[in-house]
C-alpha cells in the first residue's frame, strides 16, 4: 500500500469517525496497529483541523446569528451557555494536561471504552426517550456537556461527540438534534483550541522543518470533505432515528478488537 493511499485513508477515517459517536482517536490507533502506520503529531492536528473545519461550514449562519444577533436574550443565553461549557473543559483541560496524564497507546483499554460506552449508549437512549421532548438547553446541560468533553479526552475509545451529545439529552435536552448542535457547537472552540495548542507544541519542539506537507495538505482535505458529507448526513439522520445503531457498532467492534488483537497491543 502506498504511502499517499494511507494517507487518504487516514484522512477518511478521521473524517467519518472525528463527529460521529464512534471515537476518532479510537480508530486512528487501531488503524496505526493495522498498518497504516504512526504519523506525526503535526499531520494528526491537520486532519482534526479539516474536520473541525467542515463543522464549521455546516454550522456558519447558526454560529453567524448567535454572533450578530447578541440583543437578542435567547441568543445571548445560548452564547453564554456555550461559553461556561467551554470554560470548564478548558479549566479541566488545563489541569489534567499538567497533571501529566498522557493518552494510552494499547488497544485494550479503546476496546473495552468502545462497548462500555456502547452499552451505556443504548441505556442512555432509553432513558431519553422516557423524558418530554425538550430544545432548550438548561446550565445543567452546559456544566455537565463541558465536563463529558474531558471524561472523553481522558478515556479514548468514550468519543467526544457521544459522551456531550447523551450529557446533553441525559440532563434535560432530550431532542437528539437539539442536543446534537449544542454538543456540536461546544466541540467547534474547544478542538480548534486544543488543535491550536498542539500545534503551537509542535512549532516549539521544531516539528515543522520535518513534515511531510504534502501528507498533511492531502489528509486535511479529505478530512475536511468527509467530514462534511458525515455531518450532513448524521444531522439528518438523527431527526427520525435513535443513536442505537453506533452503539451496536461500537459494542461489536470492541468485542472484535478483544478477541482479535494481542494482549497489550
Amino acid at each position: 500500500m502506498t504511502d499517499l493511499i494511507k494517507v487518504i485513508l487516514l484522512g477518511i477515517i478521521e473524517g467519518i469517525t472525528e463527529f460521529l459517536p464512534i471515537s476518532s482517536t479510537g480508530h486512528l490507533l487501531i488503524a496505526e496497529k493495522l498498518g497504516l502506520g504512526e504519523r506525526s503529531d503535526l499531520f494528526n492536528v491537520g486532519i482534526q483541523a479539516g474536520a473541525i473545519l467542515a463543522v464549521t461550514l455546516i454550522y456558519w449562519k447558526r454560529i453567524w446569528g448567535l454572533l450578530t444577533q447578541w440583543r437578542d436574550p435567547a441568543n445571548r443565553d445560548y452564547v453564554l451557555k456555550l461559553f461556561v461549557a467551554f470554560m470548564i473543559t478548558a479549566v479541566l483541560g488545563f489541569i489534567v494536561t499538567h497533571m501529566g496524564f498522557k493518552l494510552p497507546e494499547a488497544v485494550t483499554p479503546i476496546a473495552w471504552a468502545l462497548v462500555i460506552g456502547g452499552l451505556w449508549m443504548i441505556g442512555a437512549e432509553q432513558m431519553a426517550a422516557r423524558q418530554v421532548d425538550r430544545t432548550e438547553v438548561t446550565w445543567t446541560v452546559a456544566i455537565l456537556v463541558g465536563i463529558a468533553q474531558i471524561v472523553a479526552g481522558v478515556f479514548p475509545g468514550t468519543s467526544r461527540s457521544g459522551a456531550t451529545i447523551f450529557a446533553a439529552m441525559l440532563a434535560g435536552t432530550s431532542n437528539r438534534a437539539a442536543a446534537t448542535e449544542f454538543a456540536f457547537l461546544v466541540g467547534i472552540p474547544t478542538m480548534y483550541a486544543a488543535t491550536g495548542y498542539e500545534l503551537l507544541k509542535v512549532v516549539k519542539s521544531d516539528g515543522v522543518a520535518h513534515e511531510d506537507w504534502t501528507a498533511l495538505i492531502v489528509g486535511f482535505v479529505v478530512s475536511a470533505i468527509v467530514a462534511f458529507i458525515a455531518v450532513k448526513w448524521l444531522l439528518g439522520y438523527i431527526r427520525t432515528h435513535r443513536f442505537t445503531p453506533f452503539a451496536i457498532y461500537r459494542i461489536a467492534l470492541g468485542i472484535a478488537l478483544l478477541l482479535l488483537m494481542p494482549s497489550g497491543a
